[in-house]
């Protein structure tokens, strides 16, 4: 499966592993989401394997799942321009960090809707 705005690599596991099974699903509505934006997508995290220093500190993690991804935002403009696209897509499960990124989840076995900030 191709996607008009990703590559399936960049969601690889980072902790050096490079593990990846991330949904397709789930990308496919991101690559939904990026084209709405009509703005670059920087993904700074997406599949987490198990041994992931952020996995063991979070075993319930979205990421672990395939189910996630952490998107980066630099100003507050790209910030509501990618969160309208994520809503735009059907995105229900949005954490807006004020670390400069936004998290973005699909996963059915949590709290739907929500909107967080961390």
């Amino acid at each position: 499966m191709e996607f008009e705005y990703f590559n399936k690599k960049e969601f690889a596991c980072k902790c050096g592993c490079n593990t990846n099974q991330i949904n397709l699903d789930f990308l496919e509505d991101l690559d939904r989401a990026r084209s709405y934006s009509n703005i670059p997508y920087r993904i700074t995290s997406g599949y987490r394997c198990l041994d992931h220093p952020l996995s063991i500190k979070n075993p319930s993690s979205s990421h672990i799942k395939g189910l996630a991804a952490d998107i980066e935002c630099k100003d507050s403009y790209q910030r509501a321009v990618i969160f309208g696209g994520l809503a735009e897509a059907g995105f229900v499960r949005i954490g807006l960090s004020k670390d400069g990124f936004i998290h973005v989840d699909s996963d059915q076995d949590k709290v739907q809707p929500v909107l967080w900030l961390y």
